[in-house]
């Protein structure tokens, strides 16, 4: 990775000169290299650009949140580049709120909704290009010759459909605001510095739950781009079966890395950390480590989504006998699980209590424990009035999924898990059992076992859609799927 020259931040690259990287190998800049880097470059300005597929939909969006605050200025921010060591930084990935209400992507950008007659006017701020007057562009370590070319304000007007201006403005321009200004905090440490005697920390959390809640239901787009993850993560998985016997002679590495590729070439990410779990390892709700032994006999629980390049993620679980096959107590705990599963889906419907499909699986689970005579003599509905089932079940049977993959989290209590389906909403149910290997309470056989099924079921008029249902979840067909993968 080149060093020779230091970054420099957006506010300070046209008012400051660019400084030199310490222990550059360049001592500095001559007058004659500046002034032939200013010329000679041809316009790549880009004309006549159509509107990206979503733009539609964010003004959509755009109008929602301006009919619920009018007469106030409301300021979403991207976020900044966060460093990662030293003069590295992370991937950036521009905030929810942000990228859902304009579409846009970018590093440092921010929409401010300003109050005007019958509503808001929107505006983008964002980075311009590169300035090749003062050579920010090949010498600022965010200049395009570092980092890629971007849009300018005029091709980014033309691709969002907002106004657009430059954003090293905006501070100053937010300083001297008047009026009832909301911000989304918890993004751009500037943009904050700017407003912190306008804001309050009550009415920004108000318009973060909105926000959060406007993303309850999600519009036609967002369906598509949902759909579109879950088939990519379908293959994903397929790639994976392809390359279990190469994860045995290495490690769950092998299986996160080979997801990875599949999440990077067929969208943009992966929408959360990857869960490889090999073995005892799958009775870890949330095994990241991915460094465990992939052993034939056992079971990999693979909880793995990919995200797309519009930042809408798959969350999606499968068990599997890392040799093809399940021994008999292996697809006993995978067949109860898969019941659950069967009954909490089935629960999925317009009307339905959130709470419903996680009760329903709970009672199948409940009932397969108290079956296999691992709670003494209660009785089903004792144990689910104690919670007992929950030392093997551990966790709810599913949440919402869209931009984030635990989406809408801000969300009030009675408009989430206190409230009602209907169409348009986006939720994995995900049932399991874990029977951890020093559990002393379950017989020897049990212990280091652990199975979750999990797929992404849209709410539909009618009822639900499983859009995840291209991965098998029988464990006949998930025996048979792996063969035919493996050849």
């Amino acid at each position: 990775m080149s060093e020779e020259l230091a970054p420099e931040t957006p506010e300070t690259a046209e008012t400051e000169p660019i400084k030199q990287r310490k222990n550059g190998l360049y001592p500095g800049i001559s007058d004659e290299l500046a002034d032939n880097m200013k010329s000679g470059w041809a316009d790549t300005e880009l004309h006549g650009l159509e509107p990206i597929a979503q733009a539609s939909y964010t003004a959509a969006r755009r109008a929602a949140l301006s009919a619920r605050f009018p007469g106030e200025r409301l300021v979403v921010p991207a976020g900044n580049l966060k460093t990662r060591s030293n003069d590295t930084e992370y991937a950036f990935r521009a905030s929810t709120e942000y990228a859902y209400l304009t579409g846009d992507l970018t590093q440092d950008g921010v929409l401010v909704l300003e109050p005007a007659d019958g509503g808001h006017d929107a505006t983008v701020y964002l980075l311009p290009r590169s300035d090749r007057e003062n050579g920010e562009f090949w010498l600022d370590g965010q200049g395009e010759l570092w980092v890629g070319r971007r849009n300018s304000l005029t091709e980014a007007e033309q691709l969002l459909g907002i106004p657009a201006k430059d954003v090293r403005e905006l501070p100053a321009a937010l300083a001297e605001a008047t009026g009832p200004v909301r911000n989304v905090r918890g993004h751009d440490a500037g943009i904050e510095a700017a407003l912190t005697d306008k804001v309050t920390a009550e009415r920004d959390e108000e318009l973060r739950v909105f926000l959060s809640e406007a993303r309850l239901v999600k519009d036609a787009f967002e369906v598509a781009e949902l759909q579109k993850a879950c088939d990519a993560t379908a293959r994903g998985f397929e790639d994976v079966v392809k390359v279990l016997d190469r994860a045995e002679a290495t490690s769950e590495r092998y299986i996160e890395g080979t997801f990875f590729l599949r999440a990077r070439v067929d969208g943009n990410d992966i929408g959360y950390g990857s869960i490889c779990a090999a073995g005892p390892h799958a009775t870890t709700l949330h095994w990241v480590r991915n460094d465990g032994a992939v052993r034939s006999g056992e079971l990999l629980l693979l909880d793995a989504g990919v995200e797309t390049t519009e930042l809408y993620t798959a969350d999606v679980t499968r068990t599997l006998p890392i040799n093809g096959t399940f021994s008999p107590l292996q697809r006993k705990i995978y067949e109860a699980v898969y019941e659950a599963q069967e009954a909490g889906i089935a629960a999925v419907k317009p009307g339905a209590a959130f709470r419903d499909f996680h009760d329903a699986a709970q009672r199948v689970l409940t009932e397969k424990l108290v079956e296999w005579g691992l709670l003494g003599d209660l009785t089903v509905e004792k144990v689910l009035e104690l919670g007992l089932q929950r030392r093997w079940t551990l966790h709810g049977t599913g949440h919402m999924l869209g931009m984030d993959v635990h989406d809408c989290a801000a969300a009030r209590t009675e408009s989430y898990v206190n409230g009602v389906l209907e169409p348009g909403v986006c939720l994995t149910v995900e049932p399991g059992l874990y029977f951890q290997a020093d559990d002393l309470t379950v017989p020897e056989e049990y212990r280091g076992i652990g199975v979750r099924i999990e797929d992404d079921i849209l709410v539909t008029e009618d009822g639900n859609r499983n859009l995840s249902a291209a991965l098998p979840r029988r464990a006949d067909d998930v025996e048979a799927w792996m063969a035919r993968l493996k050849g």
